[in-house]
């Protein structure tokens, strides 16, 4: 069964305060070396049958419109199955990428 992972992160230009809240807590526990940490949110769906473009579509609908907030995330990558689709790539053109 494939498993197409979307992976979403706030925008560069703002602030996350998660990521200066993690920053600074590895900075007091002697991990200086990590700075400007970012978090954001990963959803993994496992898809029964084949991956289609029209599956592909519909996933980067569902990120766009339920899984990111537009004004203050970006939904960055979508994989399916470890192999990374660009967000207008056919998935028959990306995944045949794989087997090269």
């Amino acid at each position: 069964m494939p498993t197409i992972v979307v992976d979403v992160m706030p925008k560069a230009e703002l602030l996350d305060p998660q990521g200066k809240a993690t920053t600074g807590a590895l900075a007091r526990l002697g991990h200086e070396k990590f700075e400007n940490v970012r978090i954001g949110k990963r959803f993994e769906f496992q898809v029964a049958g084949e991956v289609t473009d029209a599956v592909l579509a519909e996933v980067r609908q569902v990120a766009d419109d339920i899984l990111s907030n537009g004004v203050i995330e970006d939904v960055v990558a979508i994989s399916v199955d470890g192999v990374q689709v660009s967000a207008d790539a056919p998935a028959a053109d990306a995944l045949a990428g794989e087997a090269r």
